[in-house]
């Protein structure tokens, strides 16, 4: 799905194109809106769109300037103009700078607009195969020459059969790194790679590594003598060449740029990074092998883990069925602190690896896979769920676990608000969602009416009004709905679970499971098919 921003002074403009065209079903979404220059560049400092599209003739910065500075400092996005009759002058200077093509505003429908868009589309597309074909971060109007090298590079240190043949040839061919006597090799490392790209296209990975590489060329310098590469899976190479003879003077000055990079990125694409500068080298043909030093640095903390803590098998790629069974009940049970339990268990088996290991950041995928799945983006629930986009910000083993946290407890306020919600007034909606939160304890109508402030009496009374029960009738209804799946799970006996639902007394419990089901809790758990009773 494409992110389109539209920048325009006109309310009515917003509302017009809004509206023109099922957005989504043509593979665009209107994710962004800007009534002015400035507020476009603002908003894209933090969200960056596929499209933008800009108003000709706006007050203070206008359009014209304003796709300057974007094809400036976001060359990466698509603009497309719109003008009336009198500022095509303006237009024409806009196609020359790059516009993809221009609406007329007096005769703009919904099939010029999607025509337009499938455009600049394309001219994505087209980018993103040239992309694919070359090594990501050359420039355009580059030499033959320095592609050449660049893509040797990448195969050098992928460690493709002769790239390091091939590289000193194209070396030689290219005289570039001329008159170098040392040599060395850094590797880049995006900490976050695989859990901020797995939810995004082909084309905004694409983007996002182009943008990742040209802002490490420009930290860098001359591509001359230092020279950025992608090479896989978030990670990125550097060529440093080195005309100083002291290694010592070489190796300073590898670490004060690749200090530069890690800074930069972190700045102007708000990516955490780790990096590592290989051993200092005499020739091209062993770059690889300082390269290679560079990774096993950045990999240490994986491989210096003692066999106690690595265990006899591999690193664990996922969550056992077990443990995704017990999160999606501790979900629909609304059970922050087992919850909390199950996360913290999870991450002792992981708490040691890197940040940036394929074990983390596929069992921290499947984490948030379970919860999107409990609350999908589309849902109204999922409104203001902390977004993958901050993981952008994450460096740590315990900052990613805390994130979390936060994540599955924000989770848990959505589906209890959205579960209190519904024909229901303000104070009986605040009390359900206090039956929701502690009905596994200690809950009473006096400490709900207290909580919510108001005379006992009348909570009573509105809450039975409005729900068809007392509040101890529903308390109870909410217990045995959460002891229905419980049972449904087969890990606990009755008693247990009699006992983690709140009831205070099995007999009891036993009791009103059997009021309220018309079975006994064991009967409940033979049938072949179990079907618990919601609160409605």
């Amino acid at each position: 799905m494409l992110q389109v921003m539209l920048v325009d002074d006109e309310p009515l403009v917003h509302h017009h194109l809004g509206a023109m065209s099922d957005w989504k079903s043509h593979g665009f979404e209107l994710s962004g809106e800007a009534y002015s220059g400035s507020m476009a560049l603002q908003a894209m400092e933090q969200s960056q769109p596929d499209i933008a599209i800009i108003d000709v003739n706006m007050p203070g910065m206008n359009g014209v300037e304003l796709q300057r500075t974007i094809r400036e400092h976001y060359p990466a996005v698509k603009t497309i103009m719109l003008s009336s009759y009198d500022d095509y002058d303006y237009v024409r200077e806009c196609l020359r700078n790059g516009a993809v093509d221009y609406l007329l505003k007096h005769r703009l429908d919904e099939q010029s607009l999607i025509t337009i868009l499938k455009k600049a589309e394309q001219e994505l597309q087209e980018e993103a195969k040239q992309l694919g074909s070359r090594v990501a971060g050359g420039e355009a109007d580059e030499g033959k020459g320095m592609e050449s090298v660049r893509e040797s590079v990448a195969q050098m240190l992928i460690g493709v059969p002769g790239a390091a043949q091939t590289l000193e040839e194209d070396i030689r061919q290219s005289r570039l790194f001329a008159n170098s006597v040392r040599f060395a090799a850094a590797a880049v490392q995006i900490v976050p790679f695989r859990l901020l790209t797995e939810s995004r296209s082909d084309m905004q990975i694409n983007r996002l590594v182009r943008q990742a590489v040209e802002l490490v060329q420009q930290s860098l310098g001359d591509p001359a003598e230092r020279m950025a590469v992608y090479v896989e899976n978030g990670r990125l190479g550097v060529v440093f060449a080195f005309k100083e003879r002291s290694e010592q003077a070489a190796a300073s000055e590898a670490a004060r740029l690749m200090s530069n990079v890690s800074h930069s990125l972190e700045l102007f694409l708000n990516l955490k990074c780790i990096y590592a500068v290989g051993h200092i080298c005499g020739s091209m043909s062993k770059l690889e092998a300082s390269y290679r030093g560079a990774e096993r640095s950045i990999d240490a903390s994986s491989s210096s883990l003692k066999e106690e803590d690595r265990g006899s098998s591999s690193p664990r790629l996922s969550l056992t069925i077990e443990e995704q069974k017990q999160l999606l009940l501790s979900i629909e049970r609304l059970d922050k602190e087992e919850v909390h339990r199950l996360i913290s268990a999870v991450f002792t088996s992981i708490r040691k690896l890197p940040l940036h290991s394929q074990s983390v950041q596929m069992v921290v995928s499947e984490l948030l896979s379970i919860g999107e799945k409990t609350v999908p983006m589309d849902d109204a629930a999922a409104v203001g769920l902390p977004s993958r986009e901050e993981l952008e910000n994450i460096g740590s083993m315990a900052e990613i676990e805390q994130w979390l946290l936060t994540y599955f407890e924000s989770l848990l306020d959505r589906l209890r608000e959205r579960q209190a919600s519904g024909p229901y007034s303000r104070h009986v909606s605040q009390a359900i969602m206090l039956i929701l939160e502690r009905y596994q304890s200690y809950i009473t109508l006096e400490l709900a009416a207290g909580a919510i402030g108001l005379n006992t009496s009348y909570l009573s009374r509105i809450f039975k009004e409005e729900t068809r029960m007392t509040f101890s009738e529903y308390v109870n209804r909410v217990r045995i709905d959460a002891s229905c799946k419980l049972l449904e799970s087969g890990r606990f006996t009755v008693k247990q679970i009699s006992s983690q639902v709140g009831f205070t007394t099995y007999n009891y419990f036993f009791k009103v499971f059997k009021e309220s089901t018309g079975m006994t809790p064991h009967a409940y758990m033979s049938r072949p098919a179990r079907v618990s009773k919601s609160v409605k």
